[in-house]
């Protein structure tokens, strides 16, 4: 926030508590302690405050802007699972990005089932990159969402066959997040980085069911075992 901006809130904390003092210096005062936060967060706390008593204090307007702020990212239900390419530093800075996207009201409400994925919400194509709230959220912090670099295997930039897992979050097994991923997964990255198009599921049921046959075929050429073998 500016000093005329500070000006601004004084004057309208004026203008919503006629009956309240102010000061030659109040402004200024105003000014250091809300320098931190935006103008219209600023605006907004200061009517929710004055809705509520006859007197509005800075330290009640940062509060307010706190509270919504913290109520935003709990709306958000934020969820960073990590890029296998990038640095703790910079994976810290992710997340730190995020939860400052989320309480700048950038990233929209969320259920909890939404950011992490359901049984219930299938997984996208390969090769698919999410939109709508997930898009909004990394892009909103100048994070493109994970895709598929050339020669690099990220199985996190695909979406799974195996679970729910969207790319850029991780593979789950009964709800409960795993630390590696599906073997599916990791085959349709390897194809992805390669150039190649995803495994068909029908076809790789076919050729599991051709090897099944196969081996059911040359357990049956074999000659039974007699009592001599076992001996």
């Amino acid at each position: 926030m500016t000093e005329e901006e500070a000006v601004q809130i004084a004057e309208y904390v004026a203008a919503a508590c006629p009956a309240q003092k102010f000061g030659e210096y109040t402004p200024d005062v105003w000014g250091e302690i809300l320098k931190p936060y935006a103008v219209d967060e600023a605006r907004a706390a200061v009517i929710a405050v004055a809705r509520r008593q006859p007197w509005v204090s800075p330290a009640e307007i940062v509060t307010e802007i706190r509270d919504r702020r913290a109520e935003r990212i709990a709306l958000a239900h934020v969820v960073y699972d990590g890029n296998p390419l990038e640095t703790g530093a910079e994976s810290a800075a992710s997340v730190r990005a995020l939860i400052t996207a989320a309480a700048d009201g950038r990233t929209p409400p969320q259920s909890i089932r939404t950011a992490l994925g359901t049984a219930d919400r299938p997984a996208l194509p390969a090769g698919t990159q999410p939109t709508g709230r997930a898009a909004a959220a990394l892009a909103g912090v100048g994070k493109a969402v994970p895709r598929i670099r050339e020669g690099v295997v990220n199985p996190r930039a695909v979406p799974c066959r195996s679970c729910p897992a969207l790319p850029g979050t991780s593979c789950t097994t009964r709800g409960r997040r795993r630390q590696d991923v599906h073997p599916s997964r990791l085959e349709d990255a390897r194809r992805a980085a390669a150039g190649l198009p995803p495994i068909d599921p029908a076809d790789e049921q076919r050729e599991i069911e051709r090897r099944r046959a196969a081996s059911a075929a040359a357990l049956a050429t074999q000659p039974a075992p007699t009592f001599e073998d076992a001996t």
